[in-house]
């Protein structure tokens, strides 16, 4: 039974991903899929498991004194703070599957004491000025979509929300190909706004180039300071090479960088502030790439591969052909591929039989998805070279329409966890990149251990290429345990993270480190270098107030190796 109604006080509404009145259930063929593969019963799916219907009550009462909160309240006004039980909880977690359990169970323990909306970036200085004065904790707040527990607050504190006032294009260049905006704007209203600027030179607008699978709900700030990815990164670019210049706030001063193309003027100092996941300071204004808008000129190609191996070697050889790379480029493991069959309804017909007689076997056979944007004749180009280098390993033509299908889906899979969680279904990912020599050893030690366990799914794919090398996003799915969600769930994901580590991946590739990964973090990075990091952190933020906890492992106090306890 899906769970539409609900209060949107309730601890539903915040654990709900994006629109609160669109829902996507899982299509019957994934049910019967589930029953057979997971063991889910129809009891399962009749009775909702921790739904979260309640109204939301916070455990504990704001910690600020009346007179901190008026100084506050004088700074930014009234109206800019609020220290309601809802928004104190909502701001106090994001998308991690831990803090979906939390508020499933209605349990949110560590909690901002407020919540404070900054009219523009003097609002900004003044409350890091007075918080680091008075050490009063603070977390930079924008789309709340992060899945590393970057939100966690540790230490209580303020939640600095960016979206409410700071949500602003600033300024279009044409002639640089760049655009300036506040942190707080959304990725829709962001790409809109590009897509609307229209003139002689574009007269189908700009493009801002990025679109993670969190694009309708997240901010710019957010993929900034998470060095996040977007779907079309392979052509693109991640984000870090996207910021040209930006203003950042921090608790000793502003620190400002002006958009030259290049400069050999020391170290690149934006990259201490990409990533840097809100525990340094607090971006206020960003100078991006853009790009023509010309989405008549997409050419979308796929491919049907016989096995694994092939298909990752013929991703390499188109990356490292030098006529150029789609925008887009996916390939799907196995599982991934008979699963993504099965649930379109592939299966068994009549193409699936013929399929099946030309070697493209269920269970071995894989997809590449691919598509190209801006000139069309250098699309066109990409993909006839593409062609003959999948024809050359085994591989047959799809055409467009499961890219077209991609496209048309590809914001709606969040959607399906919390009806998945509903029926005791765990779901959630990690990912991670690695060279191409390695690729192989990191996919069969991430899908080893998943499989490892009784009754679970593990879909692995590569969705962000280079020349040497490609991330793998394994989403894992499996069953929750009634009454050991938290603790279950911690111990199968650490031994996920664990393989990947051992078997030569990185930590993450666009998700970040948070809370989450701090555990591991000075081991990957070692120990002089995480001494670097901690002395810059020392300058920038001597009282640690900036997300203190954990984050990026500043000032970890845990055991290493082990997650951080979940309060």
């Amino acid at each position: 039974m899906q769970v539409k109604n609900f209060s949107r006080q309730s601890w539903r509404s915040i654990l709900k991903w994006g629109d609160p009145n669109y829902f996507n259930p899982p299509k019957k063929r994934l049910v019967e899929y589930m029953k057979e593969n997971l063991g889910v019963t129809d009891e399962d799916i009749s009775s909702p498991h921790l739904p979260g219907l309640d109204k939301v009550k916070a455990d504990k009462k704001p910690g600020l004194d009346e007179k901190t909160l008026k100084a506050i309240k004088d700074m930014v006004g009234e109206e800019n703070v609020d220290i309601s039980d809802y928004e104190r909880v909502r701001h106090s977690v994001g998308y991690t599957y831990i803090d979906i359990v939390k508020l499933r169970l209605e349990d949110i323990k560590s909690l901002v004491d407020c919540v404070v909306y900054p009219r523009d970036e003097n609002d900004v200085v003044k409350i890091l000025d007075f918080c680091n004065k008075n050490k009063i904790a603070v977390i930079p707040f924008g789309g709340r979509s992060g899945v590393s527990r970057g939100l966690e607050p540790m230490k209580g504190g303020i939640s600095l929300d960016l979206t409410r006032h700071m949500n602003k294009v600033i300024g279009v260049n044409e002639v640089n190909m760049s655009a300036t905006v506040q942190p707080g704007i959304f990725g829709p209203d962001y790409e809109e706004y590009l897509n609307n600027y229209k003139t002689p030179y574009s007269p189908t607008g700009y493009t801002c180039g990025h679109f993670p699978q969190s694009f309708e709900y997240s901010t710019v700030g957010g993929w900034v300071v998470t060095r996040g990815a977007g779907s079309l990164s392979t052509g693109y670019g991640k984000i870090e090479d996207m910021v040209l210049g930006l203003r950042f706030a921090t608790p000793k001063g502003m620190i400002v960088i002006k958009d030259y193309p290049r400069a050999a003027t020391g170290p690149d100092l934006r990259h201490i502030i990409i990533g840097s996941e809100g525990a340094l300071g607090v971006l206020t204004e960003v100078t991006l790439k853009i790009w023509r808008f010309r989405p008549s000129n997409r050419v979308m190609f796929s491919f049907l591969f016989k096995d694994w191996d092939n298909t990752v070697t013929c991703m390499r050889e188109i990356m490292q052909g030098e006529f150029g790379v789609p925008h887009m480029f996916r390939i799907s493991d196995a599982e991934e591929t008979s699963i993504a069959f099965m649930v379109e309804g592939i299966t068994n017909t009549p193409i699936d039989k013929i399929l099946e007689k030309r070697g493209y076997v269920d269970g071995k056979r894989c997809l590449m998805l691919a598509a190209t944007e801006g000139d069309r004749d250098r699309g066109k180009l990409i993909k006839k070279k593409a062609k003959a280098l999948a024809k050359k390993h085994g591989a047959i033509s799809l055409g467009s329409i499961a890219v077209k299908g991609w496209y048309k889906h590809r914001y709606a899979d969040p959607y399906l966890r919390e009806d998945l969680m509903d029926m005791k279904v765990m779901t959630d990912t990690l990912e991670t990149s690695c060279t191409w020599d390695n690729i192989m050893n990191v996919w069969s030690g991430m899908r080893e251990v998943v499989k490892a366990r009784p009754n679970s799914i593990s879909m692995i794919h590569a969705s962000h290429a280079y020349e040497n090398g490609a991330n793998l996003y394994v989403i894992f799915i499996s069953r929750i345990k009634p009454g050991d969600e938290v603790d279950d769930y911690l111990e199968f994901q650490s031994a996920i993270i664990d393989a990947i580590i051992k078997n030569g991946g990185s930590l993450s590739h666009h998700h970040g480190v948070g809370k989450m990964l701090a555990p591991w973090y000075e081991d990957y990075v070692g120990k002089t270098s995480m001494e670097l990091l901690r002395a810059i952190k020392e300058q920038l933020d001597p009282n640690n107030i900036m997300n203190p906890g954990g984050t990026l492992a500043l000032d970890f106090k845990g055991k290493k190796g082990k997650p951080l306890p979940v309060k």
